[in-house]
């Protein structure tokens, strides 16, 4: 797959710009489950749902996580409506995404995407008070 194949991938839904928390125990240095928010990294546009400044977030938000082939299935904190993870596990894609609908409103029109839910990080406060438990993350 091409670079540019891949990165058609993305559905804009908007997920992986969210803002997790995850503790690490003091004590043996384990990982404790991801904790999603509903609190959107300062670049995501919160009404199309695509980053504001994709070609150069890393100049912004230094901690952005590519994704790769390599990285997607480690990445337990990927929705499981993700195409980058579906692909990965040989799933096929949704109806409503762009690929297979042709039309990039499906995923919000199927109320898969982050629109109407989230708040910027400029506006939010701390995260731990914006902990969501939605079904699709």
């Amino acid at each position: 797959m091409t670079v540019a194949e891949w990165e058609s991938l993305c559905d804009g839904c908007g997920k992986c710009c969210l803002h997790k928390l995850q503790e690490e125990d003091d004590e043996d240095g384990t990982l404790g489950p991801v904790e999603h928010t509903n609190v959107a990294c300062r670049l995501l546009d919160v009404g199309t749902c695509r980053c504001s400044r994709y070609e150069t977030r890393f100049r912004y938000v230094p901690d952005c996580v590519q994704l790769t082939p390599e990285d997607v299935r480690g990445l337990n904190w990927l929705p499981g409506t993700c195409a980058y993870r579906l692909v990965a596990e040989g799933q096929p894609l949704p109806w409503w995404h762009p690929l297979v609908s042709g039309d990039p409103e499906t995923v919000h029109e199927a109320g898969v995407s982050v629109r109407g839910r989230v708040i910027s990080e400029t506006r939010a406060g701390p995260l731990q008070h914006h902990i969501v438990e939605w079904p699709d993350l």
